[in-house]
């Protein structure tokens, strides 16, 4: 590749992950779902696992969370879970296709790299009148799955904490990109912080 196509290969990357992350962090409209939970694979009392059949991934959720799920388009998928009481704090699965040249999450970059990205992109506490403040707090890489913590913080907002887990699997056809993204308000922090983690 010439130095150009690198650099707009690498901008397209950013932004595909950009804009999966921000999905994430603002799903679009949910419809409440009735979870499929295997019972006989109960972590503990508080928790319940969630299976997903039709992308194949499964997750521990608090036992008393809803379950809501975005219209798919084949290309991108959506599913949420939250609190049943009034709450900011969710966690959320989003499910992106790739293209052919995604092929490890290395193809976006190494973690720090990729973590320094994400919280640019998201950061406009630069501009006049300041936006939202976006900060790294940690990153790694660890057994294929990239982990990044950061936290949003609109003007005269409470802080927003996001936890965020990516990794990459084959359905058979094309790559896909997983994102799980945990997020709660600094004032939940006390109920939901643990549970999120």
């Amino acid at each position: 590749l010439d130095t150009q196509g690198h650099h707009e290969s690498q901008s397209k990357r950013r932004e595909v992950l950009l804009h999966t992350l921000l999905a994430a962090v603002s799903f679009p409209a949910i419809a409440v779902v009735p979870p499929a939970l295997a019972a006989e694979n109960d972590a503990s009392d508080d928790f319940s696992v969630y299976s997903d059949d039709v992308n194949k991934f499964q997750i521990m959720i608090p036992r008393d969370w809803q379950v809501g799920a975005g219209d798919g388009n084949g290309f991108k998928s959506v599913t949420a879970f939250y609190p049943k009481e009034a709450s900011s704090s969710n966690v959320s699965v989003v499910i992106t296709g790739l293209g052919a040249d995604f092929t490890r999450l290395e193809s976006f970059g190494k973690v720090e790299a990729f973590a320094e990205n994400l919280v640019s992109g998201l950061d406009r506490s630069w501009q006049r009148p300041p936006g939202v403040a976006a900060k790294l707090i940690d990153c790694k890489s660890s057994k294929g799955l990239y982990y990044i913590e950061y936290s949003l913080q609109n003007p005269g907002e409470s802080r927003r904490n996001l936890l965020s887990v990516l990794g990459m699997a084959n359905n058979g056809w094309y790559n896909r990109l997983f994102t799980v993204t945990g997020q709660f308000v600094e004032e939940e922090a006390d109920n939901y912080s643990a549970k999120i983690r």
